[in-house]
Parts: C-alpha cells; sequence; structure tokens
C-alpha cells in the first residue's frame, strides 16, 4: 500500500512523541511504500522569537519575507527534518530528508504578493518518491518548494501533504495533528465525512482555522482522485497502526 503521512510541527516538537511516531511509521515502513511530509510552525516561530523577529500571519498564512525564509530553510528543512530521520533511523527505517527542492519534488508560485515568499504548489513530480520508496527508503519532506527560476517558497504543510500524496497516487493520506478528529457543531468528533458533509462544517462555522485549511485540503485530495484521507490524533499511541487497518481513529473523509 502507498500511503503518505503528514506530520505537524507541534507533535516532532516533543522528542518522545516524536520517537513513538517514528517507531509506528518505521513499523508501517516495512510492508509498505510510506512517504512522510512534515511541519514545523511551532518551531519557527520560536527560533524567530529567540532572534527577535515577530511573526505575522494573514488568514492563517506566516508572511515570509526574505528574512523569514532563509529561517524556514534552517528550521524546516534542516533542525526539524533532522530530527524526524534521526528519529526514524532509530526507529529501523531507511529515511532519507528531503525538501520540495529535491529533483523538482515541487513546484509553487506565489500565493498572494501580501504574504512575501508563501508558495501554492503548481505541480508535483513524485519520480523521486517513487525510485526511493521502490528500494524501501522512506522520504522525509519538509514543507518547502521552488521554480524552474531557482526561488525558494514557504508551502502550507497540508497543501504539500496533498500534493505529494496525488503525485505519489497515495492510497490512504493521513494527517496526524494535535487535536482528536473533527469535531461537528454540537463538539462531537465525527467518525466519517464526505466532502459535502466536510463543505458543511466550513460553511456552517463548526470548522475553522487550521481544521478549515486540512479540511479543505482534504477535499483537494479527494477531487483528485485519492480513496482516504484521515485526520487523527498523532497524540494517542497506535494512531498509525490503526489507521493502516481501517480502525476509526480520528475522521475519515471519503468522496
Amino acid at each position: 500500500m502507498r500511503i503518505l503521512i503528514k506530520l505537524g510541527g507541534t507533535l516532532l516538537d516533543s522528542p518522545e512523541t516524536r520517537g513513538r511516531l517514528a517507531s509506528e511509521i518505521a513499523e508501517a515502513a516495512a510492508n509498505n511504500q510510506v512517504v512522510v511530509v512534515h511541519g514545523g510552525g511551532k518551531q519557527m516561530t520560536r527560533y524567530l522569537s529567540e532572534r527577535g523577529v515577530e511573526s505575522r500571519f494573514i488568514s492563517g498564512f506566516r508572511v515570509t519575507t526574505p528574512e523569514v525564509i532563509d529561517a524556514v530553510v534552517k528550521i524546516f528543512a534542516g533542525t526539524v527534518n533532522a530530527q524526524l530521520v534521526s528519529a526514524l533511523r532509530a526507529a529501523g527505517a531507511r529515511p532519507v530528508g528531503l525538501s520540495g527542492l529535491a529533483a523538482g519534488l515541487v513546484d509553487a508560485e506565489i500565493l498572494d504578493p501580501e504574504l512575501g515568499l508563501v508558495g501554492k504548489p503548481t505541480r508535483s513530480d513524485a519520480t523521486l518518491l517513487e525510485a526511493l520508496t521502490g528500494l524501501h527508503y522512506v522520504p522525509v519532506v519538509a514543507c518547502i518548494a521552488g521554480d524552474k527560476n531557482g526561488s525558494i517558497y514557504n508551502v502550507n504543510a497540508d497543501q504539500m501533504a496533498v500534493a505529494c500524496a496525488c503525485a505519489f497516487r497515495a492510497e490512504k493520506l493521513l494527517f496526524l495533528t494535535d487535536v482528536e478528529g473533527v469535531r461537528d457543531g454540537g463538539g462531537a468528533v465525527r467518525e466519517t465525512l464526505t466532502s459535502a458533509e466536510a463543505r458543511e462544517l466550513i460553511l456552517g462555522g463548526a470548522a475553522t482555522g487550521g481544521m478549515q485549511a486540512k479540511l479543505e485540503a482534504a477535499m483537494e485530495a479527494l477531487a483528485n482522485g485519492l480513496a482516504e484521507v484521515g485526520i487523527a490524533p498523532g497524540a494517542r499511541p497506535g494512531v498509525v497502526g490503526a489507521a493502516m487497518n481501517g480502525s476509526p481513529e480520528g475522521t475519515r473523509l471519503r468522496p
């Protein structure tokens, strides 16, 4: 089975949680083709704050100046990626640290000039992912993209995951996050959702902010042919195995 797992930066900030998730991913990769995409927003905000740089956000996107894009490369493709690769290797996997810049894995263009160097994925070439997973490596992709002119863009990790998953033709896309799943207007976690029901939660105001972004990314993935997208609690032990086996952890979205 081909599966893409997106890890939120909050989960990766804890060495204990990072190590447990690495073990679960390594176990899944033993008999499946697994690609990992990760964020690192919490680490980025802390890094900038320590250097006296205020983080500004517009509609949930980090305003990315040339100074900030330099930090994005250092933290996303550097520290966070290296820590996750090291944890996966310690767990017995064969991880390879990458970003969307590698071999044109993900190209992007400016999302909104007001946001600076924030990119929206425009194309993804999964040749490198297929080559690596075919040799039993685990690609670990930081959410940085580029273009043919050599530009570097900060890309929302959920959008990055969808771009890679669609190009890779993943059978499952799993968003591991710091919440239990998608909650409806009454606060209950929905076990399953269709794209139409997800849209209703957004329009009705039940899904906002980060969850709205995840649902929109999930709907895009389903519209582009993925069979299933999961939004699951990464802090819950055994969550990766449960998702692989079809157990109801968090919320599963289907067309």
